[in-house]
């Protein structure tokens, strides 16, 4: 939680607000990656790419 804090006073104050949407896709293909390793869905994640 705390590396969350630093990087939105980092953006905030860089004005780096364009990379939102890069961290946001990041983390959800990373929650797609951790379901996709052992679960009955993961033939499914697998013919999306």
């Amino acid at each position: 939680m705390e590396m969350i804090k630093e990087l939105w006073a980092f953006l905030r104050a860089r004005k780096k607000y364009w990379l939102w949407p890069i961290f946001v896709m990041m983390a959800i293909l990373g929650v797609l990656i951790v379901l996709a390793q052992g679960s009955a869905i993961a033939p499914f994640i697998y013919t999306l790419f």
